[in-house]
């Protein structure tokens, strides 16, 4: 059988590896090879999708020996955790490479680190092996530091060491849970299915793992108080650096959070459950009033990102918590949903400031103001995922959030709380739309051109995934509730 999940890995590398051996061209060129091997690994992601999953495993399993002496092997999969992020990570680098393909500042290095770090993206998220996950979740890093400081604003070098500071340090403490799952496993491996089966590590072992684990995927979601790298990585990222760190990279924090402290600690991760919960209920609350309190447009998107990840954590906090498979479900449907509505609203929304950004040269919402008469197109469009990003029925957020509140009352009432942030959330979005795009445009903005063929290409899937998530759910929810409703934990 065709080994379609490592190619989806690989050939975003395999095209790096192109441009390289390539004679320096023209930056459309370049520009090229990134989007046509992006679209190819896209293809590969829907073949993925349509071979689909199994109840309660992994499928699409391939395997090959690595490091025999210590148990480490290739090994890539997927299950229903997985598979909705690697193709929601496909989407936003294929939209990513035509929304840039207009670039000519040093296309070639651009499109090669944007490569490396889609074959890192999704090897994070298929990698069966928790060294091999470790290797990509690692190697992520060096990319995006490397686009941040780069290519990314005034302030580029200090919110690009912030952010590779933060990220690496905070992924000590993980290596270190690892290497006592490892320890701890009878025969030594490894294998991440044979820890999630086996569950080597438990009692007091297990709890100092888990606050390894916790403290490592906080920083990565980020999650209040190790969040402080977020908004400066944002807002010194170039915009599809802002598209990918939000859409893609914040989501490995939060699968990390199923995939090792939820599924391989269970009994440790029940008895801390309070406290993460309490976290994620602070984050949320957190972003968005912080957010209720930016002038700049993309800071403010940024804190949102807090807002709603925290809206992650609290479900699966639910769910390590819940007694009732039910619930443990539907918390666990919600927070993986929400994962990949967060990729799909607050991309676009990253995509649109850009959009601004290039023709104003600001992001000051008090220096604009009527865009919605000159630019409509986009001006509509930013309105629709506003709406989607506050948690509008109809809209992407909508059935995620409503599946972690609905689980949340039902096991632990007083975190419910944290649906403030909505009302919040809603204000501060009210608030930009009506100083960016409603009143009377200054002089300066009254010849601005509205969307271009390329921008809206960008948009239009983000629009159409957007609204059928929200009116129809079911299509990813399936894949999901495929793992969720068959996990004993």
């Amino acid at each position: 059988m065709i080994p379609i999940v490592s190619l989806a890995v690989f050939l975003p590398l395999l095209g790096a590896f192109v441009l390289l051996a390539l004679p320096r061209g023209s930056a459309a060129l370049s520009h090229g090879v990134g989007i046509a091997t992006s679209a190819v690994t896209l293809v590969l992601t829907l073949v993925m999708w349509a071979r689909g999953v199994v109840p309660g495993g992994f499928a699409q399993v391939e395997e090959i020996t690595w490091i025999e002496a210590i148990g480490a092997a290739y090994r890539v999969g997927v299950d229903g955790f997985s598979l909705p992020l690697i193709g929601l990570t496909a989407l936003l680098f294929l939209l990513s490479f035509i929304y840039q393909a207009k670039s000519g500042d040093r296309a070639r290095s651009f499109v090669i680190l944007m490569l490396m770090l889609e074959t890192a993206s999704i090897g994070t998220f298929a990698a069966l092996d928790a060294l091999l996950f470790y290797v990509f979740f690692e190697v992520s890093l060096v990319s995006m530091y490397f686009m941040i400081a780069g290519w990314g604003g005034e302030d580029r070098q200090r919110a690009a060491l912030m952010f590779f500071l933060y990220t690496l340090l905070g992924s000590l403490p993980l290596l270190l849970a690892i290497l006592g799952m490892f320890l701890a496993s009878d025969p030594y491996t490894f294998d991440m299915r044979v820890w999630i089966e086996t569950r080597p590590l438990t009692g007091l072992a297990g709890m100092l793992a888990l606050a390894a684990m916790l403290f490592t995927f906080a920083v990565k979601i980020p999650a209040f108080p190790v969040h402080t790298w977020l908004p400066a990585a944002h807002v010194q990222a170039p915009t599809v650096g802002s598209v990918i760190l939000a859409g893609v990279m914040l989501k490995f924090g939060t699968y990390g959070l199923v995939r090792f402290s939820l599924q391989m600690l269970p009994d440790a991760f029940a008895a801390a459950g309070v406290v993460v919960l309490a976290f994620g209920v602070v984050s949320a609350l957190y972003g968005a009033f912080v957010a209720l309190a930016q002038s700049d447009l993309k800071r403010l998107i940024a804190y949102t990102s807090v807002n709603h990840m925290g809206y992650v954590v609290i479900g699966v906090a639910i769910a390590a918590m819940a007694t009732d498979p039910v619930m443990r479900a539907i918390a666990l449907d919600g927070a993986t949903l929400q994962m990949v509505s967060h990729g799909l609203v607050t991309g676009a929304l990253f995509f649109l400031v850009g959009m601004v950004k290039a023709r104003t040269h600001t992001r000051e919402m008090e220096r604009l103001g009527g865009l919605l008469k000159v630019m409509p197109v986009l001006g509509w469009s930013f309105i629709l995922f506003a709406f989607a990003s506050l948690g509008l029925p109809g809209l992407a957020h909508f059935p995620a959030e409503f599946q972690i509140f609905l689980a949340t009352l039902n096991v632990s009432p007083w975190a419910v709380v944290s649906i403030l942030a909505i009302v919040v959330t809603a204000g501060l979005y009210l608030r930009a739309i009506a100083l960016v795009f409603l009143g009377e445009p200054a002089a300066e903005w009254l010849k601005l051109p509205d969307l271009d063929r390329r921008e809206v290409l960008v948009l239009v899937p983000l629009m159409v995934l957007t609204i059928l998530v929200g009116i129809a759910p079911s299509w990813v929810l399936n894949v999901i509730h495929t793992t969720t409703a068959a996990l004993a934990f």
